[in-house]
């Protein structure tokens, strides 16, 4: 038995010398250098990487991107005034309201910018897309007139969307009431294309067209598109909606003003009033110099 413990320990000896003589390369097998950044890239680092930690792509990326439409990547000097404009209309906007911390905490974590339009089979246009409440992409960021930015077509194309995904990452981490489901009974799902306009849609006690999708659509929508546009919006939403409309959708506005006042401590009125204010001072945002 000592002999037997004698031969191991010799030989964990010999191992042991062995390993001490090797050499080890001082060199890291991980890229441990700081990856070359042009202007742009320090900007959205300082902007958006450091304090929010979110990820800004700019550049077309294949694996960010949805495949399964024909897309080209977006111009660089869109995207620096796009970059400008989320910070400036989206998330200053909640910083204004309730400090940095909220947005730090709930925001996504990436943001895509595409060029192009994305065109689905039957027709439609996709505004924008949402993956699990950590990425949006936007698309059509070609379009955009960096002389001469217009509030309806930034809403339009870019900003209810990322109202509308916020909204769905606050109600998907604190949900709202199920009385809001009660409401309405004849929501549409994917038949929301055969509506023929948003007037319509209001009759039936939906804000949009595409609020009569779901329950969570119709939330969502509601909060989207009462930020985005001033107060005669919306009383022209109650009147579009005639006598039953008008109740529906009433109802489900209380509903979604007190989930954002006793959930998150959001006023949505002075939310509203200080995206409006932005809106109207874009000219007073340079747009091309960082």
């Amino acid at each position: 038995m000592k002999k037997y413990i004698y031969t191991l320990l010799f030989a964990a000896s010999i191992v042991l010398g062995a390993c001490n003589e090797d050499k080890l390369d001082s060199h890291s097998i991980f890229n441990t250098e700081s990856p070359e950044r042009n202007a742009f890239d320090t900007w959205l680092l300082l902007n958006y990487i450091v304090p929010y930690n979110i990820q800004f792509n700019y550049k077309y990326i294949d694996k960010e991107s949805d495949n399964t439409y024909n897309l080209i990547p977006a111009e660089y000097d869109k995207c620096v005034a796009m970059a400008k404009l989320t910070k400036y209309l989206w998330i200053d906007s909640y910083n204004e309201l309730l400090g940095e911390t909220f947005i730090k905490t709930y925001c996504p974590r990436m943001i895509q910018l595409i060029g192009s339009k994305a065109y689905n089979s039957q027709g439609s246009v996709v505004l924008g897309t949402a993956e699990g409440g950590l990425k949006i992409t936007l698309y059509n960021v070609n379009e955009l007139d960096v002389n001469n930015p217009n509030i309806d077509f930034l809403n339009t194309w870019f900003f209810k969307t990322m109202h509308h995904e916020f909204a769905h990452i606050l109600h998907q981490t604190k949900n709202y009431s199920t009385d809001f489901n009660l409401i309405s009974t004849d929501y549409q799902g994917p038949s929301w294309l055969n509506l023929e306009s948003d007037e319509i849609a209001n009759t039936m006690g939906f804000i949009t067209r595409y609020a009569s999708f779901s329950p969570d659509e119709d939330f969502v929508e509601i909060i989207s598109n009462y930020i985005t546009h001033d107060a005669d919006y919306w009383e022209n939403v109650l009147n579009n909606g005639g006598a039953l409309g008008k109740i529906k959708l009433q109802k489900k506005f209380d509903i979604v003003r007190k989930y954002l006042k006793d959930s998150w401590g959001i006023d949505i009125d002075k939310l509203r009033d200080i995206v409006q204010r932005r809106s109207g001072s874009l000219s007073e945002v340079d747009l091309e110099n960082l």
